[in-house]
């Protein structure tokens, strides 16, 4: 869902998001800002790239959940920076991860911070130093549906729970009714899809079920494989989301861009607030906003806030984070990776997330990630 720019501007507490007004892109090397027309309208909406030396080929892999911001972080910094190219591979957190700590990538996405025996593999890698979480990219884990004639759904977290348990497996079972009164709900069997790859969306989804619906979902909260017997399964987010589409009766979960882009419906989740909760990129950034840093030194993980009751926010939230060395990277990666990140992070790289589906981070973690990543060695 697009939002307008004057609600973009209430969504956080912490010093609200950042967001940039007009945007020029400068190519490397060139002084030449006359460009009109077609070329500067082109031009303008890639922002303001600083290449600082970037060169070559930069490998990454992980996320599915950025796929999409990734995809136009690369367009953009490519068209910027003559002779660089960005390989990010959406293999699933899990897998980005290790290819990190094999060394085969110069940074990973992941969709949660990474773990004590994560960061101690990672130290074999930066030598020097160790695997750092940059938050980057934040947004709602939506769950999606299909279910014909009905357009409106609300859940709660007990019911999710129950749900993706394979504990509620017909649409007009009591539990669902009763949080849809007056909908006509279909006796429909429940199809629910789950991640077959290791994945940061799938830990999110874990810690709000476990923090919302404790006496439902009895799970490790901190594992990225899916724990629950049952449902079916579907490799990354577009493969669920695909899933979802193509099945009546079917529920699964992913970002929200993949909903936004092949138009499925999304539940309402009823948190206790006054009233349901949609998934958008501002609901989602008002939840985001009560976030805590948690890492320290150079290492910015964070901690969210899943039991929030507060008026639109969104609950099921994530923050993905780019996973690279404090010290330690590659000489022939880091003027690329660093120029990256540096661009990925800035006023302009995160204004082109909104209406991608993603939720810009708040001004006050950003301001702090720009910090960290020129100081990368």
């Amino acid at each position: 869902m697009k939002l307008q720019r004057k609600n973009m501007l209430r969504a956080t507490a912490l010093g609200g998001l950042v967001v940039s007004g007009a945007l020029v892109l400068t190519a490397c090397g060139s002084d030449d800002n006359t460009k009109t027309g077609t070329n500067a309208a082109k031009t303008a909406q890639a922002g303001d790239i600083k290449c600082d030396g970037a060169k070559g080929q930069l490998l990454a892999a992980g996320s599915t959940a950025q796929k999409n911001a990734m995809d136009l972080w690369v367009k953009n910094f490519q068209a910027a920076c003559s002779g660089v190219e960005v390989n990010y591979q959406a293999i699933g957190s899990g897998g980005g991860i290790t290819k990190f700590n094999q060394g085969q990538v110069a940074f990973a996405g992941s969709d949660s911070a990474l773990k004590e025996n994560e960061v101690a593999d990672s130290q074999k890698i930066c030598k020097t130093g160790k695997g750092i979480n940059l938050p980057m990219v934040g947004g709602p884990v939506a769950i999606g549906y299909k279910l014909d004639g009905v357009d409106n759904l609300v859940l709660d977290g007990p019911t999710l729970a129950k749900i993706f348990d394979t504990k509620i497996t017909k649409w007009n079972d009591p539990a669902i009714a009763k949080l849809n009164p007056g909908v006509k709900l279909p006796d429909t069997a429940i199809q629910a899809f789950h991640r077959s790859d290791e994945s940061g969306t799938t830990q999110n989804l874990g810690k709000y079920l476990s923090e919302a619906a404790p006496a439902e979902w009895k799970y490790d909260a901190k594992s990225k494989s899916w724990p629950a017997p049952g449902g079916q399964a579907a490799n990354g987010s577009s493969g669920v989301a695909n899933a979802v589409k193509d099945a009546n009766g079917a529920i699964g979960y992913f970002e929200l861009s993949y909903a936004t882009a092949s138009k499925i419906s999304t539940v309402k989740l009823n948190t206790g607030a006054a009233e349901p909760v949609e998934a958008t990129t501002e609901n989602a950034s008002k939840a985001i906003a009560a976030a805590k840093i948690k890492g320290t030194g150079s290492d910015l993980a964070l901690s969210l806030d899943y039991k929030t009751k507060a008026a639109g926010a969104y609950p099921i939230i994530l923050v993905t984070y780019e996973i690279a060395c404090d010290k330690g990277n590659k000489p022939e990666n880091l003027p690329t990776l660093k120029a990256f990140l540096n661009y990925t992070a800035s006023e302009a790289g995160q204004k082109v997330l909104t209406d991608a589906g993603y939720a810009p981070l708040p001004a006050e973690i950003a301001a702090k990630v720009r910090e960290i990543v020129p100081t990368l060695s």
